[in-house]
């Protein structure tokens, strides 16, 4: 049998019944990998000697009995996780001798939980760009158009699972980072809720590995299946053992419904910055008509929806004020000047993203201050729906653009031109509050391309829209493999 497109779930119970060994399905992915990634290129890091030794001990544990949740099974982990013996560099050349001295929090819970690990997967240049290239690795390409982006920041994992390169792999989503690339390569993801999953050793090359709390930004699960996050997740979550750990644990309540029709959802396809292109539409309407067939209760406006354009600025100006935080002073001096400048009236993406850019601290509370009224929205908003579905970005899969000026980049939608960075907009919807978003495949645009939605749920109820994507999964389909 060939195991390469196996959901881990469907690994673990072979390797219990001994129909084929962590050996075995290390080998063989090893093969396809150095068939298949030259095309490719989503691992960026092979780590193969150590992942055939760490085969042969998971197959040594489990004929002493142990069975953990990932022994034996072959995954990958994205290049920004810090993992011992591996550089992490982010991309950035200078660091290409990086190697860090201990395993990230997630890649320890990993190997405890007895995974094995194949190798880094690709990332963009300091993990800020949709787009997975760098001149230290070069460009990773989408499995189903070469021609095309796999997403980014975390795209080297999401080519990887859709090429076949191992079952599991985890990432990480500021700007939709697990969630485009889940998207764009027809895979699941989930980005969890803010601080539900440690995020120490996930971290900037030669910075040391602290636990400290990131503002929006987390890491998460990315599989071929929604139970298979959710198996990958219960792994990952969990306080720092250095911090709150010493008092807490995670104990994450069930999914509020159990059948599909019980589910109350709120379907939004239209965004007041930016349009949706069709094939995008016809994803969300095809999980609109699937709940309603299955008798959920499907809404399409809500007066308890927090205001998206406001949603839309606060994120944005969140977002770029954490990206130019080391700009050096005279830079910082220019932009302040063109920030000056800017009318009151402008209330535009573009205005948002400069005065972003010069946010000072007391600017900033007062921009947090609306943050948590809209946080207390969306809880009133969950007391009437249990999940909102949306677009992840406006389009599937869109050309490779390495232009430098990322500014002054455009998309395409549907044949118009929008500027590149107005697609954040719908990632932004949840990680501006913090809340769970999970990337479910609703089947292919007229073009061929996947094309994928994102299912928001309660603060801290991840299981509910990681249910809602496993129901869903059952009526209209999951993961394909690329044709």
């Amino acid at each position: 049998m060939e195991w390469n497109f196996a959901t881990a779930e469907e690994l673990g119970a072979a390797l219990r019944a001994g129909e084929v060994t962590s050996a075995e399905l290390i080998d063989e992915a090893i093969a396809r990998i150095e068939r298949d990634d030259k095309a490719i290129n989503a691992i960026c890091v092979r780590d193969f000697d150590r992942a055939r030794t760490a085969a042969r001990r998971a197959d040594q544990a489990r004929a002493r009995g142990e069975d953990r949740p990932l022994l034996g099974i072959p995954m990958t982990v994205k290049e920004s996780y810090n993992m011992t013996g591996l550089p992490t560099t982010w991309g950035m050349p200078q660091y290409r001798d990086y190697v860090p001295a201990e395993d990230a929090v997630q890649v320890a819970r990993l190997k405890a939980a007895g995974a094995v690990v194949l190798g880094k997967t690709n990332v963009p240049l300091g993990l800020q760009d949709i787009q997975s290239f760098n001149k230290l690795y070069g460009t990773t390409n989408n499995p189903w158009d070469h021609e095309r982006t796999p997403g980014g920041s975390s795209g080297g994992s999401a080519a990887a699972l859709a090429s076949g390169f191992g079952a599991l792999s985890i990432g990480s989503d500021l700007a939709g980072s697990l969630r485009t690339p889940a998207h764009f390569c027809g895979i699941y993801a989930h980005k969890p809720t803010l601080g539900l999953v440690a995020n120490r050793g996930m971290v900037a090359p030669a910075e040391p590995a602290l636990p400290v709390d990131l503002d929006m930004a987390v890491v998460g699960p990315m599989a071929r299946s929604p139970r298979d996050l959710m198996l990958l997740l219960d792994v990952m979550a969990g306080p720092d053992p250095l911090t709150l750990g010493k008092a807490y644990h995670v104990n994450l309540p069930p999914a509020r419904h159990k059948r599909l029709g019980d589910f109350r959802v709120l379907v939004l396809e239209q965004h007041p910055f930016i349009p949706t292109g069709s094939a995008v539409r016809a994803g969300v309407n095809r999980v609109a008509d699937a709940l309603a067939d299955a008798g959920a209760r499907v809404e399409r406006h809500s007066p308890l929806l927090p205001d998206l354009a406001e949603a839309a600025t606060l994120y944005t100006r969140f977002q770029f004020s954490g990206s130019v935080a080391r700009f050096p002073v005279e830079t910082d001096e220019q932009l302040r000047t063109r920030a000056a400048r800017l009318s009151a009236d402008d209330q535009s993406l573009d205005a948002a993203r400069l005065r972003g850019m010069v946010l000072s601290h007391r600017d900033w509370l007062e921009v947090n201050n609306r943050r948590e009224l809209h946080r207390h929205g969306w809880r009133q908003l969950f007391t009437e729906f249990d999940a909102v579905v949306c677009p992840i970005t406006p389009t599937p899969a869109f050309p490779h653009d390495h232009s430098r000026n990322p500014l002054a980049r455009r998309i395409d939608i549907d044949g118009v031109e929008h500027p590149y960075f107005d697609q954040y907009v719908w990632a932004g919807l949840a990680t501006m509050p913090g809340l769970p978003a999970t990337a479910v495949p609703t089947g292919l645009s007229p073009d061929g391309l996947p094309v994928g939605v994102q299912l928001i749920g309660p603060m801290y109820e991840d299981r509910t829209p990681l249910r809602l994507a496993e129901l869903l999964e059952q009526r209209i389909g999951g993961f394909q493999a690329p044709k």
